[in-house]
This record gives structure tokens, C-alpha cells and sequence, in this order.
């Protein structure tokens, strides 16, 4: 997804939260805390994405239990942050994250720990089997240490496929 299409997919603050709900309550909208479903929407138009519990009379939202729990940070934010996390070649600085999003970078570098931290403990069922990965160099030159007759040997990738050849014929 490139920042284009997240900024153009959600809007609002309402839009996060109404594409959190779909994801999350799938299969209709629970409690948290009793796992009952007399759920309802709160009221409150400055409060969005809370809701209430009819049983346990607990008030929640939709972010409880997800890397978005308890943060001040606009959800709009960290959808843009998952985004450029996500697109960046070989990662992303807080400081230059703080830059992009217009944050302090100690507020950026949160959003990446928890980001990383989600990445890190959700479903590990999607990289099983073959993985393929672009541009990978394994390998490398050898460390420059005593001069020995080995110095002649090929160097970098393919070097392990021509020592065993050797080794074989």
C-alpha cells in the first residue's frame, strides 16, 4: 500500500476506527472484559469508537488490546507510520519518521517499537514454507587475516558451490 492510497483510504479519524471495526468485529461486536455480545455504540460525537457493554457495564473501544491501546497518538498517524515502516527499504529512523509525521522523535520512536513489537508477536503462521526475499546478498569477502596459500580461492557469492567442487572431484 503507498501513502497515497492510505492518506486517500482514511480520511478521518472516523474512517480508521470504522476500518478497525470491520477487521476486528467481523463476526459482530463483543466485550473485551465478559466476552458478551450486548454490545452498543456510545452516544458521544467527540468520542469516537467507543463502546458500551449492557452486561458488565464496561465502556471500551476498539483499539483495547491492540498495539493502538492507550496511545494519545491520532489513529490516522499510526496508520501513515505502518505505512512508511512498511515501504522503507531498510527500515526507518525515529528521527526521520518524527520528520515525516510531524512528531517528536521520542513520540516516532514509540510508534515504532510497538509497530515492530506487533510484527514481532502476531501470527507467525504467515512466513512458513518458501520464503523469497529480493535483493539479498549472503556472504561476503573473507575477513583479511594471516597470508596463506588459500588467499587464491574465489571470493563472494557462489565461493561454498567451487570449494565443494574442488572437495568432490
Amino acid at each position: 500500500m503507498c501513502l497515497v492510497h492510505t492518506m486517500n483510504r482514511f480520511p478521518t479519524e472516523a474512517s480508521c476506527f470504522t476500518f478497525l471495526e470491520d477487521i476486528r468485529y467481523k463476526n459482530g461486536a463483543y466485550c473485551p472484559f465478559c466476552a458478551s455480545l450486548k454490545v452498543g455504540r456510545k452516544r458521544e460525537k467527540q468520542r469516537i469508537g467507543r463502546w458500551n457493554c449492557r452486561d458488565c457495564y464496561s465502556s471500551f473501544r476498539v483499539t483495547h488490546g491492540t498495539l493502538f491501546q492507550d496511545s494519545k497518538v491520532p489513529m490516522r498517524t499510526w496508520f501513515v507510520a505502518i505505512t512508511l515502516m512498511m515501504n522503507a527499504k531498510k527500515s526507518i529512523s525515529s528521527h526521520q519518521l518524527g520528520r515525516d509525521l510531524g512528531i517528536n522523535h521520542m513520540t516516532a520512536w514509540y510508534i515504532q517499537t510497538r509497530i515492530r513489537d506487533a510484527m514481532e508477536n502476531e501470527d507467525r503462521s504467515i512466513l512458513n514454507g518458501m520464503v523469497e526475499a529480493d535483493e539479498t546478498y549472503v556472504g561476503g569477502k573473507p575477513r583479511k587475516g594471516n597470508k596463506r596459500k588459500d588467499d587464491h580461492k574465489p571470493r563472494g557469492p557462489g565461493r561454498d558451490y567451487e570449494d565443494a567442487g574442488d572437495r568432490i572431484g
